[in-house]
């Protein structure tokens, strides 16, 4: 076990700046998620961890190596791929064996470890079978398993289990999470799921554009966003956004634009104070909205028109036109509600999130 430190680390592609000075420090034992859409830099990033990618500059130390010219091999790390990348004709004994084989293990040694491996991941009755052979989730666990046998020092995951389909996944998910807690081993994992980044990381690393945008634990980055950005990748579905103008009146702050006007609680509104006069993103996240009952105070509401409904069982997520802005707000599945209703909706003023509306960093 090891931690691994990324120093100043940059990839350029030609014009192309794929990672951009990304410095992160992944404790012995940790589990992080790199996490962001297609083409933000976090499979190169891992790559470069890897010794798959060269690096333009900068440093990645495994351990206190610097490792950035030794081979793969060298590097003590297991990595499992997003396609298993599994021999065919090779049983999953021999899959799982291969590389300690190349390694010039005993025999005995390797019996014990694969052994080992195919007890923790439910796989001993497969072991004389084929990959063609075996299900999606039976390959992953076999690409597991190979990695396993290894003992490495780090795991190196990309994007493992995006060929599975969504049941298998959310299977997958808690078995890797059991098989990490198990064995310890610090562990990089690259995804553009935000739900598995957030079920999966013991911190969790946004990416945009070759930028590492925020680092935190999954509730951080889901209470206390850094900017816009992180604000509307974390959290499914995603938070609602509207630009409205930060006024003075009757003591008071308050925030508007044409759907919408609501007077700001003094604690958030101390945020805002020097805002008055400019205009800034609001957001707030669905979960955060609910129907207003005959008794909320009117300053924390807003009309709304019903257009689409999306009934899920646990919630219904109500599409709603607030002014000229969209909005989605999930309710509970008692609430009935028609297409075209006029609704008043309310939210919670613990919950606010303002942004700036040039950088979009957090108000």
């Amino acid at each position: 076990m090891a931690r691994v430190v990324i120093r100043d680390l940059n990839k350029k592609f030609d014009a192309a700046h794929a990672v951009k000075d990304v410095n992160l420090e992944i404790r012995d034992r940790e589990f992080v998620v790199l996490v962001g859409p297609s083409g933000c830099g976090k499979t190169t990033t891992l790559r470069m961890v890897a010794g798959l990618e060269s690096i333009t500059s900068g440093q990645v130390l495994i351990g206190d190596r610097v490792v950035n010219e030794l081979p793969p091999m060298d590097r003590d790390i297991a990595m499992v791929f997003q396609n298993y990348a599994l021999y065919p004709h090779m049983s999953v004994y021999d899959n799982m064996a291969f590389g300690l084989k190349m390694r010039r293990f005993s025999r005995g040694e390797i019996e014990q470890r694969v052994q080992e491996a195919a007890e923790i991941l439910g796989i001993e009755d497969y072991l004389r079978r084929k990959p063609r052979q075996l299900s999606g989730g039976q390959r992953q666990r076999v690409a597991l398993g190979r990695a396993i046998v290894r003992h490495p020092q780090v795991f190196l995951f990309d994007e493992p289990l995006s060929n599975l389909d969504a049941k298998l996944r959310v299977q997958m998910r808690v078995e890797l999470k059991k098989i990490h807690d198990r064995l310890g081993t610090t562990a990089i994992y690259v995804t553009h799921d935000q739900v598995e980044a957030m079920t999966l990381g013991d911190r969790v690393v946004v990416m945009k554009d070759g930028l590492v945008q925020q680092v935190g634990e999954p509730l951080e980055l889901y209470n206390t966003p850094a900017n816009r950005f992180v604000a509307g990748f974390i959290g499914s579905p995603a938070m609602n956004f509207a630009t409205v103008q930060v006024t003075e009146a009757d003591g008071a702050l308050w925030f508007a634009n044409e759907g919408i006007r609501i007077k700001l609680p003094a604690k958030i509104g101390a945020r805002l104070r020097g805002r008055v006069g400019e205009q800034v993103t609001f957001g707030i996240r669905p979960e955060d909205l609910r129907i207003a009952s005959g008794g909320d105070p009117t300053e924390l509401g807003f009309e709304a028109v019903v257009e689409v409904i999306e009934k899920l069982g646990s919630q219904i997520l109500l599409d709603v036109k607030v002014g000229s802005s969209m909005m989605v707000a999930a309710v509970e599945p008692t609430v009935r509600a028609q297409v075209r209703d006029r609704l008043r909706l309310t939210l919670n003023p613990e919950r606010l999130h303002f942004f700036d509306a040039r950088s979009e960093a957090a108000i």
